[in-house]
């Protein structure tokens, strides 16, 4: 796989590739607004091991045991995921987000990340410990890089009747309209072949 893609399981159990194409979208695939019955931060543990496999890994390697997360860093972090599945949805529908959303967003950007130059091998690494404060503020940070920006037509929601992720289109052509050709865009082709056929 590319990086920057997970591999998800569909509600058929089978899995896919998907690249949400920014870490504030990836975010969005541990849980949501909608129910507890699939979500993956019932812990901070959980934030921390999520953390080493997630695209800011892909600058530096994150270390479970480097990411320091409080409770109350998790219900935020959590609070502000909620608040980007609404804003994002509403913005891929071409749709104006609510206010009070975009001021939810911008309150928790006061911290991020920090990379700096390791002494000893002279590549990039995150400076340690990472907090859930700074966690919460890299993803709003870059949600609002993108809200507030000249991507903001890229973000867009799968045009599967019956998915619904969201992610930035990177594509060059920036024609990209499902959440992975080997889910979605492969139902599509199948169900229009299936369509052309019946005409015949």
């Amino acid at each position: 796989m590319d990086l920057g893609t997970r591999l998800i399981t569909g509600e058929d159990g089978q899995p896919f590739p998907f690249d949400p194409g920014a870490f504030f979208l990836e975010l969005l695939l541990t849980g949501g607004p909608e129910g507890e019955q699939w979500e993956l931060l019932r812990g901070t543990s959980d934030l921390a091991s999520w953390l080493a496999d997630s695209r800011l890994a892909l600058t530096a390697p994150i270390e479970a045991e480097d990411v320091r997360i409080r409770p109350a860093e998790l219900r935020a972090i959590k609070h502000l995921r909620d608040t980007l599945w609404t804003v994002t949805q509403v913005i891929a529908a071409g749709e104006e987000p609510n206010e009070d959303e975009l001021e939810t967003i911008n309150a928790a950007a006061e911290s991020s990340l920090r990379p700096r130059v390791a002494l000893d091998t002279g590549v990039c690494e995150w400076a340690t410990p990472i907090t859930g404060t700074q966690v919460l503020g890299t993803a709003a940070r870059e949600a609002i890089d993108v809200i507030g920006g000249d991507r903001i037509d890229r973000l867009r929601e799968c045009e599967a009747e019956d998915c619904g992720l969201l992610f930035l289109d990177t594509s060059r052509p920036g024609n990209r309209r499902w959440c992975s050709m080997q889910r979605c865009g492969n139902r599509n082709k199948v169900k229009a072949y299936r369509e052309r056929q019946a005409q015949d």
